[in-house]
């Protein structure tokens, strides 16, 4: 006979699958920073796509023992949104890190960088976000979602910055478009960062 405990005590395994998954999107993030410094040397994709293939083999898991798994440490739509969430962001890198390998010489002293950064902060966060979610406790998890949205504030200011020296016509015709593309994108993955934290923080609201 299983008793109470056995039966609810199933289900955690989908707190290590989710960690695993916010970790691997991190590594991407960092990954692309390192790769921004290392101007002088051609860009190497596969750390990229190294990532996105654990990033989805995580994910298929994840969906595969939510079909299994008769209780879950958390509701089903919960661990849906947040690995849903979790995916998109180094789908996002992969993204940038293919199109700059292709445009390299065309941004020839143009940093993205310190916006990478940026994005390795935010995802950083995310990361201990979701560790955050097996202990529950709402101020630690307030305190990680005012930095994260302090993360994107300073991300789209910078994004302001960026459109002014366009404006300014610093840059010819296809830099402009390259430059705009490339910015975009990082925004982007900072947004999916973001939607990332918030399920994770509603996940936490919601069970305090």
């Amino acid at each position: 006979m299983f008793s109470l405990q056995t039966i609810f005590g199933k289900g955690n395994q989908f707190f290590g699958l989710l960690e695993e998954a916010a970790t691997a999107a991190a590594d991407s993030t960092t990954a692309l920073y390192r790769m921004l410094l290392e101007r002088d040397q051609p860009p190497a994709l596969d750390a990229f796509r190294l990532a996105r293939q654990r990033e989805r083999a995580i994910a298929d898991q994840i969906n595969e023992e939510l079909v299994n798994s008769f209780v879950t440490a958390l509701d089903r739509e919960d661990i849906e949104a947040l690995n849903s969430a979790l995916v998109r962001i180094p789908k996002q890198v992969e993204r940038f890190a293919e199109r700059y390998a292709l445009a390299t010489q065309l941004l020839d002293g143009i940093d993205f960088a310190p916006r990478a950064a940026m994005l390795a902060q935010a995802a950083t966060v995310v990361a201990e976000m979701v560790r955050q979610l097996r202990r529950m406790k709402l101020e630690e998890m307030k305190h990680l979602n005012d930095r994260l949205r302090s993360i994107e504030s300073e991300a789209d200011r910078l994004m302001l910055e960026l459109y002014r020296d366009i404006y300014a016509g610093h840059f010819d015709g296809q830099q402009m478009f390259l430059i705009k593309e490339f910015f975009e994108i990082l925004e982007k993955a900072i947004d999916r960062c973001r939607e990332a934290g918030l399920v994770a923080y509603q996940i936490v609201l919601k069970n305090s």
